[in-house]
């Protein structure tokens, strides 16, 4: 009953919030700066309050606490463990945000200082949950139901570095209205409905919180035209919530299915650079990462969202099927 309970005051709680948090950027005059070299048919939408990510950040999080309170008397903390993680990606995320808004441009961090700090927050979540006894070197493979077990150390880098991909995907995939809220809303879905057939209760209350909170967010503030996008700090959380929850799960390679569409944004962006240095100068795709390509093929931003979305949750069904062994 919790976990339902979080869903629907996730929701509620975030749109409340929402309306708060909204009329303190514009006050702040947290307006988004569009990029020298991005769409010029974004230039619109600049001026838009950004870092409204933390209405989603404040609502799942109060409900997180407020739901998990008896699994937290008990001893049980990973729910926990999971939030604050994400909230370390979102503060870095405010960090970038705050200097973006503040310089007037869209620059915040430098590439390598936010890899630095992503990098170190993943091996201590890590490092954590394996202390806590809250996560194996057994590496589950899907369909195959089977796990390899792996070095400790091996495992570690490994993780790390699908933890720092998996976020810095998800901020890619965060470059139109309603992309990155209603697609990882969908991956929150999964964990939810996961986490309540296995009887993961404090997964389940966490990402049901999300989950509620992500559809809050989307319908009231974040679907086409934009009222306020989630900036950095919501697009980081939501990274580190996708990749904690997996590896709280003790399932990664679940992301590959889950994630997919977070897979095909990163690989397009990959593959545009490497063909534009391959070639002297030519392009693979028209723009990218690939939802940008799809906005100059003539797809509006309601129907890539929309396809986004529908292929997310076919592959969230196709990777419960690939899992649903992993705790029989």
């Amino acid at each position: 009953m919790s976990i339902y309970v979080a869903l629907l005051a996730g929701c509620v709680l975030t749109m409340i919030l929402g309306k708060f948090v909204l009329a303190e950027l514009r006050k702040l005059k947290a307006g988004q700066e569009i990029r020298q070299d991005g769409p010029t048919w974004h230039n619109s939408k600049a001026g838009t309050p950004t870092m409204g990510g933390i209405a989603f950040i404040l609502g799942s999080g109060i409900v997180t606490f407020a739901c998990g309170w008896q699994q937290m008397l008990a001893g049980d903390f990973v729910h926990l463990y999971v939030y604050l993680f994400a909230l370390i990606f979102g503060l870095i995320g405010f960090v970038d945000d705050y200097r973006k808004v503040r310089q007037h441009q869209n620059e915040g961090l430098t590439a390598k200082q936010k890899f630095v700090l992503q990098l170190l927050a993943a091996v201590v979540f890590l490092c954590l949950m394996r202390y806590e006894g809250l996560l194996t070197n057994d590496l589950y493979i899907p369909f195959a139901n089977v796990t390899v077990t792996v070095n400790w150390v091996v495992y570690l880098a490994f993780a790390a570095f699908v933890i720092v991909g998996c976020v810095n995907a998800v901020n890619l995939t965060d470059g139109i209205d309603g992309l990155a809220s209603s697609v990882t809303g969908v991956v929150m879905a999964f964990f939810m409905i996961t986490a309540i057939i296995w009887k993961f209760t404090t997964l389940g209350i966490f990402s049901a919180a999300l989950c509620g909170s992500l559809w809050g967010f989307y319908m009231l503030y974040n679907h086409h035209p934009a009222k306020c996008f989630m900036g950095d700090t919501g697009s980081l959380f939501l990274g580190g919530a996708v990749a904690a929850l997996a590896f709280a799960f003790d399932m990664p390679l679940v992301l590959i299915l889950v994630g997919i569409i977070y897979i095909l944004e990163t690989l397009s962006d990959i593959i545009q650079v490497g063909y534009f240095k391959a070639t002297h100068g030519k392009r693979f795709f028209k723009m990218a990462p690939l939802h940008h390509h799809l906005e100059r093929c003539g797809w509006s931003e309601v129907k890539i969202v929309s396809v986004f979305v529908c292929i997310t949750f076919v592959f969230c069904v196709l990777a419960y099927y690939g899992i649903r062994g992993r705790y029989l």
